[in-house]
């Protein structure tokens, strides 16, 4: 396989990329250099520290890059005297014309969604948010565009009854590497016939986008259904974490994210975002149509708790 293959590139910086990495590397592809992100301060202490790729790159004594900007001229110098046969590209940044046109075989991308579906940074979190039953991942030549390229392959996934974004990440990982080597053999051997994306859109009334995750995407609104605010939880869970803010003892506000809830549908006539609990088990937040039972949390500044750990140290006022 060696002997055959190509110049590679690999580009990411998450551990998603760094877990395709190592699986390239564990079936003998030899990756003739990485980039990532540059190193930066982070954490309480601001220490400097760096990428999940730049783990595995130093791990294995690969050539590694970090520039800051991907325009440099010195940088394209370099990557063009590795002569790349193939570039792989992983939850990075978008690449100037110039770097993904430069292989042979093209520059190819993995997705964590079903391309055309769910363009953008943040498709995990998405589907789940949106309460879809299934997603999937695609790998598609880079282009111009974000995420429009010609399509190459893509594998379907079934979203299980209770997933969260964290669970999902983990099967998309395993399935993502394994699609990434597909690829590359079946780039090798001429196999795959690329699908142009706007074939693919008349199959679909609309499409859903994926934007990034910002703060106030992450704020719960109690005037939606129990489903909605469940699916948000879990689209959120473990990062960045759906959040609200819950008055005790009726002048103190608590900042406070949740990770882990049921949907309870009944009719009441209470108002929405109306407390319910006996201060000891339960903690539930109603909703137009029933309540939010809410099972772990977090508050500003401390670890993940039970509803039962955190009624031992809060009496709640409804």
């Amino acid at each position: 396989m060696a002997a055959k293959t190509p110049r590679i590139i690999f580009m990411g910086t998450p551990e998603i990329a760094a877990y395709v990495l190592e699986k390239l590397i564990i079936n003998d592809y030899k990756i003739a250099a990485v980039v990532t992100s540059p190193d930066k301060p982070a954490g309480r202490g601001r220490k400097i520290g760096f990428s999940e790729v730049k783990e595995v790159a130093l791990q294995h004594s690969l050539k590694l890059f970090q520039p800051v900007d991907l325009s440099d001229p010195a940088f394209i110098h370099e990557l063009k005297t590795i002569s790349p046969g193939v570039q792989i590209v992983v939850a990075f940044r978008k690449l100037p014309a110039e770097v993904w046109q430069m292989p042979p075989l093209g520059t190819f991308n993995l997705h964590a969604s079903l391309l055309p579906d769910y363009r953008g940074a943040a498709p995990i979190n998405r589907v789940i948010i949106n309460g879809e039953k299934y997603t999937g991942v695609t790998t598609f030549f880079v282009d111009e565009k974000i995420d429009t390229g010609k399509i190459l392959l893509r594998e379907k996934i079934n979203i299980e009854r209770g997933e969260t974004a964290g669970s999902l990440h983990e099967k998309m990982k395993i399935k993502g590497a394994g699609l990434v080597i597909k690829t590359l053999k079946g780039l090798l051997n001429d196999s795959i016939k690329p699908i142009e994306q706007k074939d693919l859109e008349k199959q679909y009334d609309s499409l859903n986008k994926a934007p990034k995750i910002f703060k106030e995407d992450c704020r719960i609104d109690w005037k939606k259904s129990c489903n909605e605010i469940v699916n948000l939880i879990r689209g959120l869970n473990p990062l960045p974490g759906a959040f609200t803010e819950l008055t005790i003892n009726k002048n103190k506000s608590l900042y406070l994210k949740i990770f882990e809830a049921v949907p309870e549908i009944f009719f009441h006539s209470y108002p929405f975002k109306t407390v319910l609990t006996d201060n000891k088990t339960y903690l539930k937040i109603t909703t137009p149509d029933g309540a939010v039972n809410i099972k772990e949390l977090q508050l500003s500044g401390k670890k993940r708790i039970t509803t039962a750990e955190f009624l031992r140290g809060y009496n709640i006022s409804k």
